[in-house]
């Protein structure tokens, strides 16, 4: 096949999949629409659980955007050859992810013509006042590092934007997590841990979803990431993944030294029917144990796809984890009476229930067929797939 037929297929295959992740994002606004139009009686949410699975879409990819961009902090503040090659590529994934996630978050809460409201008055009291500042300085934050990176003339300043990039986005993610730690009329919120524990989350979603996007990347245009390369990020990723399983460990038995936490440590970890299997099997067997053992297998760790599958198993664990801990600690009661039973006609002291609908599934899709359509785009327009340098990559191995 000469050159120029290749082009073709390849320019046919970029509409294709844009017209495909465009009719994801359509769905999505539709979903959106109707639940606007209809009112939140037509998702599983309630009185109860007044945070669906739309939150858990929409706060997995906040954290993972924070986390993605970490790939760009290693190269530019750490000084990691490997990783400088894969800033730009970091630093956009982390604006289109965010994009998807804040997209997902406004239409789900209901009158997204008052975002204006949100904008212009803040209750400096409240974590959520400062998470809009945060996100709206992350914009600003990145695009000027992507800036630094992709312009000679500012290259100089890389380092320091890069800078304030990481420190930015450890305080975006550390107030995320503030956003639970501090809410304390829920039973699994109220903890110091979720804020350190949002942060670790966010490293290891985000170097998962740059494996998978990288990946796919190079099996696009025909590239084959280097096994030293390779090596690198599935030992950073392994470190990652089994840090977030050591916060998981220290929050449960940090709950567990506290009498009235039982039940709820009970009910997460025994108990709780879907959310219990979630944890078991989702977050915690397909999240952490296959994955490592994929990771750190001196074969399997060595081949891409293997690396490859354990990210995405990865990813689906992050979703398990967010929803057992977005929505079942919603469903599980408050005890406002430790040691009594409580009954009212407003359920108090009963297991809520929640099942998802689907146009809460679609409003969720499409925040992320939001972050790959921008990505796609971006990516064809501009030059943004990871080229190495070698000569500078050996050097690095022979100093580490």
């Amino acid at each position: 096949m000469n050159f120029e037929a290749f082009n073709k297929i390849e320019e046919r295959a970029f509409y294709a999949l844009v017209a495909a992740l465009g009719l994801v994002v359509l769905f999505g606004l539709g979903a959106a629409h109707y639940m606007e139009t209809h009112g939140h009686i037509v998702t599983g949410m309630n009185n109860q659980i007044v945070w669906g699975l739309p939150h858990v879409f929409a706060l997995f990819l906040i954290v993972a955007a924070s986390g993605v961009l970490n790939v760009a902090s290693i190269g530019s503040v750490f000084g990691k050859t490997i990783y400088k090659a894969r800033a730009p590529l970091s630093g956009l994934l982390a604006i289109a992810m965010l994009a998807g996630g804040l997209t997902v978050l406004m239409l789900d809460l209901g009158r997204a013509d008052r975002l204006i409201v949100a904008m212009t008055h803040f209750n400096f009291k409240s974590v959520f006042a400062l998470n809009v500042i945060l996100y709206t300085g992350f914009f600003a934050i990145v695009a000027t590092y992507l800036w630094t990176m992709m312009e000679r003339k500012m290259y100089g300043y890389s380092k320091y934007v890069g800078f304030a990039a990481f420190i930015w986005r450890l305080a975006l993610t550390t107030a995320t997590g503030s956003i639970f730690g501090f809410l304390v009329a829920r039973q699994g919120f109220g903890s110091a841990l979720l804020a350190p524990m949002f942060i670790i989350m966010s490293f290891s979603y985000g170097l998962a979803v740059f494996i998978v996007v990288q990946s796919f990347m190079y099996a696009w245009v025909g590239m084959k990431l280097d096994p030293a390369i390779l090596r690198r990020m599935k030992n950073l990723l392994a470190t990652f993944v089994g840090a977030v399983f050591y916060f998981t460990i220290v929050y449960h038995m940090t709950n567990m030294y506290f009498a009235k936490q039982w039940a709820f440590e009970r009910f997460i970890l025994l108990e709780g029917g879907v959310f219990t299997s979630l944890f078991w099997i989702g977050q915690i067997l397909i999240g952490t144990f296959i994955p490592l053992a994929i990771l750190l297998h001196p074969t399997l760790g060595k081949k891409s796809r293997a690396v490859f599958l354990s990210a995405l198993l990865i990813i689906l664990g992050a979703f398990a984890q967010l929803y057992v801990l977005i929505i079942g600690s919603q469903a599980f009661p408050l005890d406002l009476f430790p040691g009594m039973q409580q009954s009212s006609s407003f359920f108090d002291g009963a297991i809520h229930a929640y099942h998802p609908s689907l146009p809460e599934f679609l409003l969720g899709m499409g925040g992320i067929g939001i972050a790959l359509l921008l990505t796609t785009v971006a990516v064809r327009v501009l030059r943004f797939i990871p080229q190495d340098d070698f000569r500078q990559i050996s050097k690095e191995m022979l100093t580490d």
